[in-house]
């Protein structure tokens, strides 16, 4: 059987929920849908998503744009907020080469894995 791509997008997104994200420390912009651009920090990253402070309210189902030091923005879809951090999922999985050298050049030792 073969999947489209917002299938194994969302395959590889729930599956993603038990590989490896990493606890790390970035300074990035976020800008939420409408609004302007904030200053934020980047807790942790995987290839499917982040989360991020985010001391307005977001809303799960709002588009939003994080741009990380070195890259042009992306596009993420708020998952949850909760106590000023926003969980968001990338419109499209980070590739795993971008990824790797994020962790080479911000990220500790220090890798978690997220309850399944």
């Amino acid at each position: 059987m073969v999947l489209d791509t917002h299938e194994s997008y969302d395959l590889a997104a729930q599956e993603d929920r038990c590989a490896p994200r990493t606890r790390l420390t970035i300074p990035a912009q976020l800008r939420a849908s409408g609004g302007r651009a904030f200053q934020t920090v980047v807790h942790d990253l995987s290839i499917s998503g982040f989360s991020a402070a985010a001391v307005s309210r977001m809303h799960p189902g709002q588009l939003c744009w994080i741009t990380l030091p070195g890259l042009e923005s992306l596009q993420a879809e708020v998952v949850w907020w909760e106590n000023s951090i926003a969980g968001c999922a990338f419109t499209q999985l980070l590739s795993p080469i971008v990824h790797d050298n994020i962790l080479q050049q911000f990220a500790p030792s220090t890798i978690f894995r997220s309850a399944c």
